[in-house]
């Protein structure tokens, strides 16, 4: 993990952690191949590629759908305390979403025209939910809650199943959300046979949900088809701390981020030395307790930083140019701190306040901005899954007021078909 102090190289040690979190031009290429194959021949291209990359190999295309059965029973299967704490995060998690729903706006002008917007759910959305190396279902949760709440008619979830195999959390998640159908697929295919539909997998009208560098590349792709809400990168999270902080709680936030992959990035950023060399020995007990130790230590190596800074204030400079996707305000009196924040996914306020909350119950969303988009992006919301569409509604009154500025500007542009519409509607002046 590399110790980096800005007394050396100044407030460009951000430079010091650049990593490459975008799909490689290789990645890029493969992906384009996946996605005209996927487009080409549908659904034999999604049974093929299932067997070459999940090691198992459906009947036909129809196999590769969980049945609502399926779903039902996982949930069945949970222990009472297991289905309590999974209703009890979705029920935070939607009552979060609720605040965050548009609502139609209008007002009347002077002339008597009335305008404004009216606020209408998307129709059918994809939801990606990662698979593989771990199980997810908070990210069906984090996904298809604000959609539900939206008030999204289809919710179309793709997931993909290692051996054939579905992990009965994900499964129990999807029937509690009231997911309408759920796909086995994964990677590039799954967003491609989203996109563009096949005989067997609808085509959507928004993708959402983070994945590996293949998902993200074929989400950059497809977008001008179909919506997306972001192209996700490695998941991050900066920890601003002071002397008031547990070097323990810290070391273990750091390893929280950094047991999801290797390319993870893990970094403190605080003023006080000791605090470093405090929770440097931490990290070293903390992993060798840990079952994922080797992928931590591997995103501390590759990805992690501690970083000294001169005071609070520069550790802030430090966060805001980071822009990271999770920040932690361990310090004192952290919410002072706040108002200085301009640039981050989402903040974790005060000692009390892990990521780890964030991740799965506090209530707002999990699906974040990552490499520094969150200087021109949000979190996943309800907005996500509605969209505005302008109502403009001219009174006679109103026309007579509009219409010759419509046509002057419509002459100086040289289109005088405008023109004459505008002209028709109302108002005396002929542009000469």
């Amino acid at each position: 993990m590399q110790r980096l102090s800005t007394h050396e190289y100044g407030i460009n040690v951000v430079d010091a952690l650049a990593g490459g979190a975008d799909a490689t031009a290789r990645v890029d290429t493969r992906v384009a191949e996946i996605i005209a194959d996927v487009s080409e021949r549908g659904d034999d291209a999604l049974v093929d590629y299932t067997q070459q990359l999940d090691d198992w190999t459906p009947a036909d295309a129809a196999a590769l759908e969980v049945p609502r059965q399926r779903m039902d029973d996982a949930l069945a299967s949970l222990s009472p305390d297991d289905r309590r704490a999974l209703a009890t995060a979705a029920e935070r998690l939607t009552a979060y979403a609720q605040h965050q729903k548009l609502d139609n706006a209008s007002y009347t002008d002077a002339a008597g025209n009335r305008l404004g917007h009216i606020v209408r759910p998307i129709e059918r959305v994809g939801v990606y939910v990662p698979g593989g190396a771990a199980a997810y279902p908070s990210s069906v949760l984090m996904n298809a809650v604000p959609a539900r709440v939206a008030g999204v008619d289809q919710i179309i979830m793709v997931s993909p199943a290692p051996g054939g195999q579905v992990n009965d959390w994900v499964l129990a998640a999807a029937a509690h959300i009231g997911v309408h159908r759920l796909f086995t697929i994964g990677g590039a295919q799954a967003v491609a046979a989203l996109a563009d539909g096949t005989a067997t997998v609808p085509a959507v009208d928004k993708i959402v949900g983070p994945g590996n560098a293949y998902v993200a590349s074929a989400k950059r792709q497809v977008f001008g088809r179909v919506g997306i809400e972001s192209v996700a990168g490695p998941s991050e999270v900066l920890i601003i701390a002071d002397a008031s902080a547990d070097p323990r709680w810290v070391a273990l936030d750091l390893c929280a981020q950094a047991e999801h992959d290797p390319a993870a990035r893990a970094v403190l950023v605080t003023p006080d030395s000791q605090l470093i060399d405090a929770v440097e020995a931490c990290l070293a007990e903390e992993i060798e307790r840990l079952p994922r130790a080797e992928t931590i230590r591997a995103s501390l190596r590759d990805n992690g930083a501690l970083i000294h800074t001169a005071d609070l204030a520069e550790a802030v400079e430090l966060a805001n140019r980071v822009a990271p996707e999770h920040l932690e305000l361990a310090v004192a009196d952290a919410a002072a701190l706040l108002d200085s924040i301009r640039h981050a996914g989402a903040v974790f306020v005060g000692h009390w306040t892990p990521e780890v909350f964030g991740d799965y119950c506090a209530g707002p969303n999990h699906v974040l901005p990552t490499g520094r988009t969150a200087r021109f992006s949000s979190p996943l919301g309800t907005y996500d899954f509605q969209k505005r569409i302008s109502v403009v509604e001219a009174s006679a009154a109103g026309a007579d007021e509009l219409a010759p500025v419509a046509e002057r500007l419509a002459v100086a542009e040289g289109l005088d078909a405008h023109a004459a519409s505008a002209r028709a509607r109302g108002g005396s002046m002929t542009v000469k």
